[in-house]
């Protein structure tokens, strides 16, 4: 093995791009790299260029019919009324010229991270490219056409007979992964979200606990509004460890998406830095704990592009390769070169200042509250501890 991990990433998958005022921008893709090549943390042998899933592939999670409304409207020949049966050509999820192609790409490129580790080439992959979590097997959904993460979990289960633990930190629910395995006693779902009442996609709650066979499988923990980081790690770090435990997976693949950040516009959680650098560190624990290593991460949703995404991002990173330069200042041409295009002022440290907003009123209320919902999500676990 000459490397601990790879990195799955080329320019080709800054083409899944809606338009130019979407908030969903793969630009923090190439964000994300140039910051981890400024300060040599990424060398060209660990980088690994995605393929293209296969339409058999994609037939694992998803309809074919489907796939064909997909290939005929990013060329421009699906009629809007058909389109938006699919959920394709809304304000979410607008149509764009060869979206199947993207997407596909997408796709393969999480398939990519998954071969790299399960052949034994790697312990850890990071495809942070993909993490689109809310497509559904016949209908494109929050920013999302194809669901790699669902395709990457039933190629995991066909090709490698693995049980598979998914991790989401997305702050929104990962609705589409956890209803294409509701009922699957071999994938188990953890989903840590900000609650749906206030945010797309409005599910992930407490009790849904999965169906028939799956049922105890899906695990989910809706924080409230304005949690803070000390209150998001007490959930997060417990349920992760207590799960794991519980389930005992073969392979453990996270979704990392960075908008539960204080400053992400489309989220209402107060968090900072500090969550970003505890998700990767305890999931590769616990991929060590449980998985030999086996750790594939992709990325998801986070929409401050500039201030928040390459920084997140690298920490994933930077914890598979346990290289710990991400202290102190950020490198200064970074900042220099990227400060001219950016709307908003740059951070200039890894981490955020102390004071990065104003104290929250209802901090007490709000800990109190996520307490509670911990307790409950992981009521099973627990309950089933204490009778045997």
């Amino acid at each position: 093995m000459t490397n601990r991990a790879a990195f799955i990433y080329s320019e080709e998958l800054l083409k899944y791009k809606f338009s130019n005022h979407h908030p969903f921008n793969q630009f923090r893709l190439k964000l994300t790299v140039d910051l981890l090549n400024r300060i040599n943390a990424l060398h060209p042998d660990q980088i690994i260029p995605p393929r293209f899933a296969t339409e058999d592939e994609l037939k694992l999670i998803h309809d074919p019919s489907y796939i064909e409304a997909v290939k005929k409207a990013g060329n421009g020949q699906l009629p809007q009324g058909i389109a938006e049966n699919y959920g394709l050509g809304t304000e979410d999820t607008p149509i764009f010229s060869n979206m199947h192609e993207a997407s596909s790409l997408l796709v393969g490129g999480t398939l990519t991270a998954v071969d790299e580790v399960m052949s034994g080439r790697v312990l850890h992959a990071a495809h942070l490219g993909g993490g689109l979590h809310h497509g559904f097997r016949g209908k494109a959904s929050g920013f999302c056409v194809y669901n790699d993460s669902s395709v990457a979990i039933k190629y995991l289960q066909e090709k490698y007979h693995a049980r598979v633990l998914y991790v989401d930190t997305d702050a929104h629910h990962g609705d589409g992964v956890q209803w294409s395995f509701y009922d699957d006693p071999n994938v188990c779902t953890l989903s840590i979200h900000e609650t749906g009442r206030y945010l797309f996609p409005g599910t992930g709650n407490i009790n849904e606990r999965g169906q028939g066979a799956g049922y105890g499988y899906s695990f989910n923990i809706p924080v409230d509004a304005f949690t803070e980081d000390e209150s998001w790690l007490h959930a997060y770090t417990n349920a992760i460890r207590e799960i794991a435990s519980f389930f005992k997976p073969d392979v453990i693949l996270t979704q990392n998406g960075a908008d539960s950040h204080y400053y992400d516009p489309l989220t209402h959680l107060s968090t900072t830095m500090k969550i970003f650098r505890e998700i990767p560190k305890l999931a590769h624990e616990i991929a060590h704990q449980y998985c030999d290593g086996r750790w594939i991460a992709v990325g998801g949703g986070g929409y401050d592009i500039w201030r928040v995404v390459p920084r997140a991002w690298s920490m994933i990173w930077l914890e598979m390769t346990e290289n710990s330069n991400c202290y102190g200042s950020l490198p200064h041409d970074w900042v220099n070169t990227w400060q001219k295009e950016a709307p908003v002022e740059l951070p200039k440290d890894w981490d955020d200042p102390e004071n990065l907003y104003p104290p929250i009123p209802r901090k007490t209320e709000i800990t109190e509250k996520n307490l509670l919902t911990l307790d409950k999500a992981l009521y099973p676990i627990r309950n089933q501890q204490k009778s045997s």
